[in-house]
């Protein structure tokens, strides 16, 4: 099969196309025939080496870990996946990531893609999708009339929370440029916060929870705009526990764990039209079109998801 590699770390001239054998699947995997696939910041962050050592994986690598597609194998333990099913999912991480014609996913992972919901959509939803969900849900514990902050709104994970959120019935709040200010309105926003003009840390107190996907300067002036009891949770850094301890709140680290039925029920949300997945391009499975996706993710300044296309 035809897949983009890396065969050591480095800049996105390391992405080489190659032939490389279909997988081989285990008892509970299904085979993949990849329709498209998406970019998240941990594609490029590993390709340069930045995760290399909480992330150790053997070379050559396949990038990628989204991915919609169709089965055409199933593993003995399978039961509720059959060939020709078409299915979303975010693949554990291996080195070999979806950045292929064929990738192999556990059952668990695996959600239907509804009819009405493309495979571009559905290539854009796992990752950011997933991390959203469980910041909003496992994390946040968030419930109706609450009040939320959301660090950097435009981003992949910030664009489906803030429609979570609003799903659930919430009040949400968010940090972003002027210029994002109305789509971010249009998605469920309540109040956006221009960050180049404003400070939030001046203008924000009592809130319930805060979802941060910025880090550093941004998360550490997150913990005094919650009310005492309140929820933090970032994707972008470490909690600062004397932080979390002054300000009486509980302070949490995510890391997104796969998982098939989340997926489910979020994919349901796209089918009904509650959940809009936004693509902010589509590229070519090639060299220069992954080449091309990583440098639009590494800019900062998509809107939406960056996917690729088989």
């Amino acid at each position: 099969m035809k897949a983009v590699v890396i065969n050591e770390y480095g800049s996105r001239d390391q992405l080489k196309m190659t032939d490389i054998e279909i997988p081989d699947i285990a008892n509970d995997e299904v085979l993949v025939e990849v329709k498209a696939t998406s970019i998240n910041p941990i594609d490029w962050k590993l390709r340069e080496g930045y995760l290399s050592e909480m992330i150790p994986l053997d070379f050559p690598i396949i990038l990628g870990w989204d991915v919609s597609g169709v089965i055409t194998r199933i593993g003995s333990d399978v039961t509720n996946f059959k060939v020709g099913d078409k299915i979303l999912a975010r693949p554990d991480l291996t080195n070999r990531g979806t950045y292929a014609q064929y990738t192999a996913v556990k059952e668990d992972k695996l959600a239907l893609l509804p009819d009405n919901v493309s495979f571009e959509e559905g290539a854009a939803l796992p990752l950011a999708g997933l991390t959203a969900w469980q910041g909003i849900y496992d994390e946040l514990d968030v419930q109706p009339g609450q009040k939320v902050l959301i660090q950097g709104g435009a981003g992949g994970v910030g664009i489906i929370a803030i429609q979570v959120l609003k799903h659930i019935g919430a009040t949400v709040v968010t940090t972003a440029s002027a210029k994002n200010a109305d789509f971010l309105k249009e998605l469920g926003a309540d109040q956006v916060i221009d960050y180049n003009t404003e400070d939030f840390s001046e203008v924000l107190s009592d809130m319930d929870a805060v979802f941060d996907t910025i880090g550093g300067d941004t998360l550490d002036k997150s913990y005094k705009i919650l009310k005492p009891g309140g929820k933090l949770t970032t994707i972008a850094g470490a909690v600062n526990e004397d932080l979390a301890k002054e300000n009486q709140v509980t302070a949490t680290s995510l890391w997104l764990s796969p998982n098939g039925a989340q997926l489910t029920e979020l994919v349901n949300l796209v089918s009904q039209g509650k959940v809009k997945v936004i693509i902010d391009s589509v590229q070519e499975f090639s060299e220069d079109g992954l080449k091309k996706a990583h440098e639009i993710s590494e800019s900062h300044h998509a809107k939406g998801k960056i996917v690729v296309k088989m």
